[in-house]
This record gives C-alpha cells, sequence and structure tokens, in this order.
C-alpha cells in the first residue's frame, strides 16, 4: 500500500521535517514503511530550522539528523504516497511529475483540506501554530496508512 511516503514543503528546514519526524515517530516501528521529506526550493543540506527541531525535541523526537533535500522526479516517482503543505506545492509537484496525480495530496486532507502556513523566519507563535496543524493531519493520515 503506502511503504513510500514523501512530504513536501518549500524550503525542507521548517514544515516537512516536522511532518516526517512526526509520522515516522508515530508508525510501528516494524510497519516497513519509509518516510522522507525534500522541498521544492530546499535549503539543501541545511538542517531543520532551530525551533521546529525545538519543538519536536519537546515530543522526544529528535530530528538533529535532518538534511535538506530538493526534490527529483526520482523520489516522486518512487513514492506511493505525497503529502505537500499547500495547494500550491502541488501545482509545482504535478508540473515536474504529472504521473503522480492520484497520490498526492494536502497533508491536511483529511481537515477539508487545511494548508499548513509557513513559518519560516517568523517567531516561535508562527511554528507552534503550523505544528498543530502537523500534529493533527499526520494522526488523521494514520488510519490510511495500513496499521
Amino acid at each position: 500500500m503506502f511503504n513510500n511516503i514523501l512530504i513536501v514543503c518549500v524550503g525542507n528546514i521548517c514544515r516537512s521535517p516536522i511532518a516526517e519526524f512526526l509520522l515516522r515517530a508515530r508508525l510501528p516501528e516494524h510497519s516497513g514503511k519509509q518516510v522522507h521529506s525534500a522541498g521544492i526550493g530546499a535549503l539543501v543540506d541545511k538542517p531543520a530550522d532551530a525551533t521546529a527541531q525545538e519543538l519536536l525535541q519537546e515530543q522526544g523526537i529528535d530530528a538533529s539528523a535532518h538534511r535538506a533535500r530538493q526534490v527529483t522526479q526520482e523520489m516522486l516517482a518512487r513514492a506511493d504516497l505525497i503529502l505537500a503543505m499547500e495547494e500550491g506545492h502541488l501545482k509545482r509537484l504535478h508540473e515536474i511529475a504529472p504521473q503522480i496525480r492520484g497520490r498526492a495530496f494536502l497533508l491536511g486532507k483529511w481537515q477539508n483540506d487545511q494548508p499548513v502556513p509557513d513559518p519560516y523566519r517568523q517567531q516561535r507563535p508562527a511554528f507552534e501554530h503550523a505544528y498543530k496543524l502537523i500534529d493533527q493531519a499526520t494522526a488523521s493520515w494514520l488510519k490510511y496508512l495500513g496499521n
């Protein structure tokens, strides 16, 4: 089913790493599912934003190993499920790889296609808001991931 899950945002240092690490933490350890993230305009090789890492750390999740990656056609082709933060991201992903239609959705699909606003270069409250939306959205995807 959905064994290779790719989560996408812009820079791959705020929203998609939060979603990647939250979803990984929620999936059973031996589920066989791979969860990774990338950006449509990635800050390649940069670690996750310090505030994003802090919020995850407060939940006992270590994202210090994360390094931003640029999304590629190959990544999109390999993914069984692609989750993006905003409608514009889906549009860009469809331009890169039109064959992903039917496998690419908003992370907030089960929250009435709720977009997750970008907290980049904003204060902690913006990150907390994005984190809350990502937390709700990743939790709602679990029942569709064959657990």
